[in-house]
């Protein structure tokens, strides 16, 4: 009896090992693509924090610097873009990327009003940016390293069979293009040496 027992825990471990993985597999992919989707939504509260602090911002500057409407308005039309736009990732991106460049000029603006940058409202508010610039951060690391995982996961054999039956795509990494970051400094010789940084 023993002996024509021992066929069939084999057969049944035959069996059931490919299936426990295909459900561990699965359910571990599931669970990763949760992750990205949750960190997702920590990026869009924190881009939703920036857009309501970037009019009270604009507001504020509006008193001091009335003769440079031009940069006030490409803050408000770069905003209005990033805040209509639902679409994946990679095309956020692109907005935020026009947000980021308009509120670079924006703050080259206000070098050049001393009193504004004086002002109680404008510190407060620009403090807050700079803490919900630093959460933006953050979130998108975060964000980041969860679809590098999930990536990683659909990508390796043989667990890209399954993702690949199953119909699990790459998820697409959220990465604001700031030039300042990359560009190297042009650097000058001369009587007046400077360093300046090289915007492409």
């Amino acid at each position: 009896m023993n002996g024509g027992f021992l066929p069939l825990v084999v057969a049944a471990l035959v069996l059931l090992l490919p299936l426990l993985w295909v459900v561990g597999t699965f359910n571990g992919l599931i669970r990763l693509r949760n992750q990205c989707r949750e960190s997702w939504a920590g990026i869009d509260t924190e881009l939703k924090r920036r857009y309501d602090l970037i009019p009270r911002l604009v507001e504020v500057v509006k008193g001091y610097a009335q003769y440079e409407r031009d940069v006030l308005e490409r803050v408000v039309v770069a905003r209005a873009a990033a805040v209509a736009s639902t679409g994946s990732p990679a095309a956020q991106a692109q907005d935020e990327t026009q947000l980021v460049g308009a509120m670079r000029n924006f703050f080259g603006v206000i070098e050049r009003y001393p009193d504004l940058k004086a002002d109680r409202s404008f510190l407060a508010l620009q403090a807050e940016l700079v803490n919900t610039e630093d959460r933006i951060a953050a979130a998108r690391r975060f964000y980041n390293a969860n679809v590098r995982d999930f990536n990683t996961r659909t990508q390796v054999f043989p667990a890209n069979l399954l993702a690949g039956a199953f119909g699990f795509e790459a998820a697409e990494f959220f990465e604001v293009d700031d030039h300042t970051i990359r560009a190297a400094p042009a650097v000058t010789f001369g009587a007046a040496a400077a360093v300046t940084p090289t915007v492409n």
